[in-house]
């Protein structure tokens, strides 16, 4: 559904309001006035009376032209509420033929001067659609008008659109099959972020060899398709550029398993495996559009996993670019061997303030948490504590596990320096975690374990089912809260 917005204090009281949401509490006689006459407010009155209180959203027929909807806004509401609210409204009209929708700002905002930015952000959240593919589709507009005195800020206007755009970029690139979404085809959409005045630099595999990008490489090279790393960089503080903030992606655009191939059942939604890239591409997009005065980089490291002649084998072993050998024991755990290469690059060539990687690493931590939580694992207790809060102010929670060096134990190997896989058994997600910190030197760094919340097949709070965008709100929101 598309949604079209706008504001305007003084609607003509001729104007037919087809369709008009007002509070079930809150709603102003004097200001229904100026839009019904004074036996359609009586008919609300008397329809307020009788109504289901444990509704949150009820709608009735005022006359043959005119449908009225309501909404429950209860006392102390918070933002992430009204959020789901207005992702709860998306569910009720979705269906209706509605063209234009009028919502009366002076009974919203009663309780919350914000209410209308953040109901119409969840609203707007709920509404993607993926269906670019359908030959038959039905193209839904829908027309909605503020109409009366309204709190909302150009400044508020400019953020959610930015996070709306920034989260259904990274869904996009999510639900994109996997003939289509390549690695080169990946870059090709990067790039596309000039215009908003992000600097891409695309790496490819004949510079990926001169910087000794092996790892990387090697998760690459059954496939035909190029592998790629791209790097991502906004500057919105051009006074110091040192010390940008830094968040890595795992960009592996098809998962097969390599050699060490998965089962056939559920292989189609390996599409999803390069969710921790979309998210990081999805951040600095927004970041870009609502010209955030923070300094940023994304790294993204983009590879197709395949078992081709020349693929991976297990036993082998191969160079990272800081120096580390790696025994590949399993081509599956290949997120990890795409990781290492892309932390210590953005460490060494950034030096950032801190770096957060962000990749659907292991089955493992949806065992552990399903599709509540992410993991966070991290050498820094601050900006551990800092992505929990920012998680809960946008309900993309994290819960935080241990790391710890007797785990190392089960990652050493016998004949290099670190085998990519512990065989001993236990603590997937922990142990994966143990091998990616091997490749950070002193920057505070976090991991998010993203497997479980990248995609889910039931629509839930903002997402409408499908690719989610986890992570763009949640990061937005740290950065919001600390560093701008």
């Amino acid at each position: 559904m598309i949604i079209n917005i706008n504001y305007n204090k003084a609607i003509s009281n001729k104007l037919i309001l087809n369709y008009a949401l007002f509070s079930r509490e809150n709603y102003n006689i004097n200001f229904l006035k100026n839009y019904f006459s004074d036996l359609e407010i009586t008919s609300i009155k008397e329809i307020i009376k009788n109504i289901n209180l444990k509704k949150n959203i009820i709608s009735f027929n005022l006359n043959s032209k005119k449908k009225i909807f309501l909404i429950n806004i209860k006392k102390n509401i918070n933002n992430y509420e009204i959020e789901n609210l207005g992702a709860e409204f998306c569910e009720f009209i979705k269906d209706l033929s509605i063209q234009n929708l009028f919502i009366g700002a002076q009974t919203l905002e009663k309780e919350n001067k914000n209410f209308i930015s953040y109901f119409l952000h969840g609203l707007k959240l709920r509404s993607y659609e993926f269906n670019i593919y359908k030959s038959t589709k039905e193209k839904k507009i829908l027309n909605l008008t503020v109409f009366g005195k309204s709190n909302v800020s150009k400044q508020n206007e400019i953020k959610f659109k930015s996070i709306e755009l920034g989260t259904n970029f990274a869904r996009d690139l999510v639900s994109e099959p996997p003939n289509v979404l390549y690695p080169k085809e990946y870059v090709n959409r990067l790039l596309k972020l000039k215009r908003f005045g992000v600097k891409v630099t695309v790496y490819n595999e004949s510079k990926l060899k001169k910087l000794g990008m092996n790892s990387l490489l090697g998760v690459g090279q059954g496939s035909a398709k190029e592998s790629f790393l791209v790097t991502l960089e906004w500057y919105g503080n051009k006074k110091n550029k040192k010390s940008p903030l830094s968040f890595v992606g795992k960009g592996v655009c098809f998962d097969t398993g390599g050699i060490s191939l998965k089962p056939a059942k559920f292989m189609e939604e390996m599409k999803y495996d390069m969710a921790g890239s979309a998210v990081v591409s999805g951040l600095i997009q927004s970041l870009a559009i609502r010209k955030a005065k923070v300094n940023a980089i994304g790294v993204v490291g983009l590879v197709e996993n395949m078992p081709g002649g020349n693929a991976q084998r297990p036993g082998d072993i191969v160079k990272a670019f800081n120096g580390k050998t790696i025994e590949v024991l399993n081509t599956d755990a290949e997120g990890r061997l795409v990781l290492a290469d892309a932390l210590s690059f953005t460490e060494k060539k950034f030096k950032p303030k801190f770096i957060i990687d962000l990749a659907t690493l292991t089955g493992a931590i949806i065992v552990a948490l399903g599709e509540e939580y992410a993991g966070l694992f991290s050498n820094n207790d601050e900006l551990s504590k800092k992505l929990s809060d920012a998680g809960e102010k946008v309900n993309e929670k994290v819960w935080r596990l241990p790391l710890h060096k007797n785990y190392d134990k089960l990652m050493n190997s016998n004949i290099a320096d670190i085998q990519n896989i512990n065989y001993s058994g236990g603590a997937g997600s922990i142990t994966a975690a143990q091998f990616l910190q091997r490749f950070i030197e002193k920057t505070p760094w976090a991991h998010l374990d993203i497997a479980g919340m990248a995609f889910s097949k039931k629509a839930a709070n903002l997402n409408p089912g499908g690719a989610t965008g986890f992570g763009v709100r949640l990061l937005n929101q740290l950065i919001e809260d600390h560093y701008e």
